[in-house]
């Protein structure tokens, strides 16, 4: 198979990374694959490398570390691997009264979400322009177009990665390279039960990996500068913000106090 050149792949273990690893790899793009797990990431990149014939690299690397960046970059110009595609998909979230939870937790939360996908970005965006081609996919939620009260540090987060990958997109057009944020609703991985309960998909429908990967290549194939896989979360994510936002801030607290109830605070990773 002729390769589409070589995506890299944060949080790629499982989950929506190891899916988005999968489908890449089905459209003949070597990989580096890129988490804290050695053993995962091992699995998975062995099953590509035969399924697929690919290159499949793995960079075992804690993202929540302050020099995550510089240390990925510099492993992957070691071995020689020019990144066309950079997939910030790594994150996770905190539940529960914010006053409640471990400071040192909602520090390596916003490394991870935050730090690590600014970091990695500047990291290999000269490249791909001076190229006039390449892409950067960065893994929002929909929780970033709204008011998240008892997940409060995670849905900024998200609203960070909306923001700043659509700045991104709007700054890029026309020099050959491409930026989307997928905002997905819940989604069936391990973050329920990491968090403690499923109660933390607020009712709505959970999507699968699959779904969720295939809508957001599809997108980015389109240079659609965001895509909100799923009718009700467009829906959600569209309707909501138009409201006056202290309004909207009491409504959320009414939605995910059940969350809260249930949970002394916890993390999901």
């Amino acid at each position: 198979m002729t390769t589409k050149g070589t995506a890299l792949v944060t949080g790629a273990s499982s989950g929506i990374g190891a899916e988005f690893a999968r489908q890449l790899a089905a459209q003949g793009h070597d990989l580096v694959l890129v988490a804290r797990s050695a053993p995962a990431l091992e699995a998975l990149a062995d099953g590509l490398r035969a399924r697929y014939d690919v290159r499949a690299d793995v960079i075992v690397q804690d993202l929540s570390a302050p020099d995550a960046a510089t240390r990925v970059a510099g492993e992957c110009a070691a071995r020689g691997i020019t990144v066309e595609l950079l997939v910030n998909n790594a994150g996770f979230g905190t539940a529960g009264q914010f006053a409640r939870i471990a400071p040192e937790r909602e520090h390596d939360e916003l490394m991870v979400n935050v730090v690590a996908l600014v970091g990695l970005t500047h990291a290999f965006l000269p490249g791909m322009l001076d190229r006039v081609a390449g892409g950067v996919i960065n893994v929002g939620s929909t929780a970033g177009f709204n008011i998240t009260p008892y997940f409060a540090t995670y849905g900024a987060s998200k609203t960070f990665v909306l923001n700043f990958s659509l700045a991104l997109w709007s700054e890029l057009r026309g020099r050959g390279v491409k930026v989307l944020a997928v905002t997905p609703g819940p989604v069936e991985t391990a973050f329920f039960d990491r968090i403690g309960t499923r109660k933390a998909a607020i009712g709505a429908r959970i999507a699968t990996p699959e779904s969720v990967v295939a809508s957001a290549l599809r997108a980015y194939e389109s240079d659609r500068g965001y895509v909100v896989p799923g009718r009700g979360n467009l829906a959600m994510a569209h309707l909501m913000p138009r409201r006056p936002r202290k309004l909207i801030a009491l409504i959320g607290r009414l939605v995910t106090r059940q969350v809260a109830d249930e949970l002394t605070p916890s993390v999901a990773r």
